[in-house]
């Protein structure tokens, strides 16, 4: 019992229930919009679980849809009529034995454009999700906005090389207007080492100043660490600089649109920094990391927790586009082919296809599983427990 304390202290069991909190909304909304659009172009559904394996609970509803809570709470999934399995691939056998009024209940024989819907569907409303969630928060608790005009220089710092100076006030970056340093502090922090554009207004006057982030390794109050970047400059935030502001709810779900593009805009940039080598793959996380950022996240309020939901939303969303079979965006892919070339890809293309995706979604998971546990040290930990 004392290794097994041991081994898994950075990731308590404490963190378990936030995460089954995040991940089951994050999943319910996810299959409620396959769900909700199938319905709505008269497809069967068969099935609808939040988790995998055994169901822990299960009833059917009057439209002969089984809903299923089960046992392992690492996603979900919908099941229609004449599916094979939980990634929608068609079961060529059943959906042959159909009668003609059967298959008018089937998400295969269904426009082109109700399949590409339904698939679509699901990272949709992860994305409606996210902008319903930063909208409430911006309209109930609203945020505090602290004008970025720069008090201080760090020393030696990028900001010192570039020629800010105290009194500076920050107006833009790369193009990019900025109104709060909340703003610049996250473009910056996500901008380590790549050359930036700033626009200040020094004397009533506007001056580019060109500065490059220093990559700075952070640790946060739960010991995580971060590679992020730094400007080396300070705001006052004083009453004369900062207020506190909520938003109409209008304006709220427009800025949480922005927010969400955001979330999505960085995703893209970090993924293209991983693949030129720019940027270390050890970054990537998988379920222990979203463990482990629920349950720290827990330890700062429903709030705090609640807005990690949208962050994980929006990325649910986007991973599901991604043009890979046996994800929503390998899918479209087929779909894109059938409205392109006037016939469906072949069914042994897309079984190999299903195949590949599987092989890759599989080996994505291992990956950022061993990057999970690495950054708990648990081989560090196991080696010296066991002696190695």
């Amino acid at each position: 019992m004392d290794i097994l304390t041991n081994l898994y202290s950075g990731l308590g069991l404490s963190y378990l229930i936030p995460f089954v909190f995040v991940l089951t909304i994050v999943v319910f909304f996810h299959e409620l919009g396959h769900f909700y659009v199938a319905r709505r172009c008269g497809v069967k559904v068969e099935v609808f679980s939040v988790g995998f394996g055994r169901a822990i609970k299960s009833w059917t509803d009057r439209h002969g849809t089984e809903w299923r809570i089960s046992w392992i709470p690492l996603g979900g999934y919908v099941r229609f009529l004449g599916d094979d399995n939980a990634a929608s691939a068609p079961n060529r056998e059943t959906l042959e034995n159909l009668d003609p009024s059967g298959r008018e209940d089937t998400l295969f024989y269904k426009p082109l454009w109700q399949r590409a819907a339904v698939v679509a569907a699901g990272p949709i409303a992860n994305f409606i999700l996210a902008i319903v969630i930063f909208a409430g928060l911006y309209t109930a608790f609203g945020q505090v906005i602290t004008q970025p005009v720069v008090s201080t220089v760090v020393e030696k710092s990028a900001a010192e090389r570039a020629g800010f100076q105290a009194g500076d006030l920050i107006q833009s970056i790369d193009g990019e207007e900025v109104e709060s340093f909340n703003e610049v502090r996250r473009i910056v922090s996500t901008n380590a080492n790549i050359e930036l554009a700033f626009v200040v207004v020094r004397d009533a006057q506007p001056l580019t100043l060109i500065a490059t982030p220093d990559r700075y390794l952070e640790t946060d109050r739960f010991g995580n660490e971060y590679q992020i970047g730094r400007l080396g400059v300070s705001v006052s935030g004083n009453a004369n600089t900062s207020k506190h502001v909520r938003y109409n709810p209008v304006t709220a779900i427009w800025m949480g649109v922005e927010e969400s593009a955001f979330i999505v805009q960085q995703t893209f940039i970090v993924l293209g920094r991983i693949i030129m080598g720019r940027e270390s793959a050890e970054s990537l996380g998988g379920p222990i990391r979203i463990a482990q950022l629920s349950g720290q996240t827990a330890t700062l309020g429903l709030v705090a927790l609640i807005n990690l939901t949208a962050i994980l939303s929006v990325s649910i969303g986007l991973v599901n586009l991604f043009p890979i079979p046996m994800l929503d965006g390998g899918h479209l892919v087929f779909y894109a082919y059938e409205a392109i070339f006037g016939k469906p890809l072949s069914v042994r293309a897309q079984e190999i296809a299903m195949r590949v995706g599987l092989s890759l979604v599989m080996l994505l998971f291992v990956f950022v599983t061993l990057n999970d546990l690495a950054r708990l040290d648990v081989f560090g930990r196991a080696a010296a427990l066991f002696g190695f």
